[in-house]
């Protein structure tokens, strides 16, 4: 079991739940509001980047459950992509833990990771005939946004995966 710490934003909340907000504060309830929020230190082996994906179900289910919010599978399948993909390139390329953090509004689902590594990883050419380095460019390809950040130790990268509105077919991803 890995390490994970929980923020989220509530009504009633429980111990160390809250971000920032109060029960009932309309914060809560603002369309770009982060409704949950959860982190997990990842570390070992590669028995890490199964475990990202099954926080991050287990995430989703409990947006669903306690908010409501739509999260058709297109989109759970998306996020475990972007997940194990991010996951298994930190691992791949940098030293030490890995942090994972899980945001969701009632726009989009953030997956944000960190490594100690500081280089940037920069999408390549798409090219059917390479094997492998694929991971950046698909995710590029099924988020809405991609955001790369150093950090003073090593790097953040957040992937935006859109969330339909109500009624709304998920989107597909970019080509």
């Amino acid at each position: 079991m890995t390490p994970s710490w929980v923020l989220a934003c509530v009504d009633g909340g429980s111990e160390g739940e809250h971000v920032g907000c109060h029960a009932g504060d309309d914060a809560c309830t603002a369309p770009n509001a982060y409704l949950m929020r959860v982190g997990h230190t990842l570390v070992g082996d590669d028995g890490c980047i199964a475990d990202a994906r099954h926080h991050a179900v287990a995430f989703l289910d409990q947006a669903r459950a306690d908010h409501h919010l739509p999260v058709p599978p297109r989109v759970r399948d998306f996020v475990q992509l972007v997940v194990s993909e991010l996951v298994t390139n930190a691992r791949k390329y940098a030293p030490g833990p890995v942090l994972l953090e899980l945001r969701i509004n009632a726009r989009a689902v953030d997956v944000v990771v960190w490594d100690s590594e500081p280089t940037v990883p920069v999408a390549r050419v798409a090219d059917p005939g390479r094997i492998g380095q694929h991971g950046l460019e698909i995710v590029k390809a099924v988020t809405e946004d991609l955001f790369i950040e150093q950090e003073p130790v090593g790097k953040r990268i957040t992937a935006r995966i859109a969330l339909p509105a109500k009624g709304e077919q998920p989107r597909p991803p970019r080509a």
